[in-house]
């Protein structure tokens, strides 16, 4: 049994829900991905954007997120 991932407060579903999108478009290497969640999100500053992002990438395929 893994260990559930605590969700920052910050982090919505609608971060959550464009980098799935963002990933299936193919656009860019996920890793990358920091800089088109600033854009889209201009609430999100760099900080936060890697950590939405890490978030993201630690629950990927977990539908309870």
């Amino acid at each position: 049994m893994t260990e559930a991932i605590e969700r920052p407060s910050f982090v919505n579903d609608a971060h959550l829900d464009f980098l799935d999108g963002l990933k299936d478009s193919g656009i860019t290497n996920m890793l990358g991905s920091r800089s088109y969640l600033m854009e889209e999100f201009e609430e999100l500053g760099e900080d936060e954007a890697k950590k939405v992002l890490s978030y993201w990438m630690e629950t990927f395929g977990d539908s309870s997120r």
